[in-house]
């Protein structure tokens, strides 16, 4: 492990910064002969702007007895359709977020991933083995793209002809983009704690665990709770905020949750789809309650969080919400020395990426 100590320079403007290529994660790490927990992890302080390089593998030298690690046990769908347009065009249907009414909120994009801005209310589109999926109006219809664009994001009914994970999983498959090159198993894209099938995309901050970890952590006397949150699509267009996804925090949770706020132990956010669940559920007061349902939250530096103490998090691209998130925890001046650190550092970003532990 390496400490050392960085000075702020001009890394973000409005939270832009330039992402290398090369920094983008194709590939599950498995691909590059290591396991799971051999990703790195960059360990950042905020009361003195240390950072430690280390590996995933060190995150229990980081915790203590008595922390409370929050972890989102979604599991991720075969969210991806292969779909048909009446003329016969082909293109990718992406599940996003189930709404209610038996509703969905879809992304259209072709077979070579990019996406589309040309559905029409009423348009079906053909689905393997006879299924349907009609698109009723766009999601956000007031919320129009640059350009003159139409919308991405459509509000739709799916007609199967058998049960919603059995049909994904004979003819779904994991939402990919480019950067990934190459189709992955659904394996690849499943977090070991995962208990309920519902997410668009993994919950990739959680996607480092093994078993073997989870137990060293729990002998050591740190606490695990569960919650979900059923994440959407994460494509989102520049400056788009994030949209509904429905979240459940069981009351046992955020029992432990606020006994470790009242005791001045820390409360460590695996990932941001658990910091929106908990903020959602957690008022003026600091204290937490049990809940579900769908929630809107956008957590912004200027909201500030009100539940959490420190988060483990995947590196996020430009301009993209989840800064907003992290800014909120870490701080902007803090947020530039550590995103500094990653990108002269060589950490890889997205869900197969390395991972950093705001303390």
């Amino acid at each position: 492990m390496n400490a050392l100590r960085s000075a702020p320079g001009e890394l973000f403007d409005n939270l832009d910064f330039d992402l290398p290529p090369e920094l983008e994660a194709d590939e599950p790490p498995e691909a590059r002969g290591l396991a799971r927990d051999e990703v790195r992890l960059m360990v950042s302080y905020r009361s003195d702007a240390r950072i430690v390089h280390a590996g995933f593998r060190d995150l229990p030298d980081f915790l203590e007895a008595g922390d409370v690690l929050v972890v989102n046990t979604s599991g991720t769908m075969n969210a991806a359709l292969p779909a048909t347009r009446a003329d016969g065009t082909p293109l990718t249907l992406h599940l996003s977020t189930r709404l209610p009414a038996d509703l969905w909120t879809v992304e259209l994009r072709t077979e070579n991933l990019e996406p589309l801005f040309d559905g029409e209310p009423g348009e079906m589109l053909g689905l393997p083995e006879g299924g349907r999926a009609s698109l009723h109006t766009p999601f956000r219809p007031d919320n129009r793209y640059r350009g003159g664009k139409k919308n991405r994001l459509w509000v739709s009914t799916l007609d199967l002809p058998f049960s919603l994970n059995e049909y994904l999983d004979w003819y779904g498959a994991p939402i990919r983009y480019r950067y990934v090159r190459e189709a992955w198993p659904s394996g690849y894209y499943q977090t070991v704690y995962a208990t309920e099938k519902g997410s668009a995309e993994m919950p990739s901050a959680g996607r480092a665990f093994t078993p073997e970890l989870i137990t060293r952590l729990v002998a050591k006397g740190v606490q695990v709770a569960p919650l979900i949150l059923h994440t959407g699509v994460a494509s989102l267009e520049e400056d788009e905020p994030p949209y509904e996804e429905f979240y459940r925090v069981p009351a046992a949770t955020a029992g432990l949750v606020n006994a470790a706020r009242d005791s001045g132990r820390r409360v460590v956010a695996v990932g941001t789809t658990v910091v929106r669940a908990l903020e959602t559920v957690t008022g003026t007061d600091c204290a937490t309650h049990p809940g579900e349902g769908w929630t809107d939250q956008i957590i912004t530096p200027e909201r500030g969080v009100r539940s959490v103490s420190a988060m483990l998090t995947g590196l996020h691209e430009p301009r993209s919400t989840h800064l907003w998130m992290l800014e909120a925890v870490a701080g902007r001046r803090h947020l530039r020395i550590a995103y500094q650190e990653a990108l002269k550092g060589g950490y890889l970003w997205h869900e197969f990426g390395d991972l950093q532990l705001i303390l």
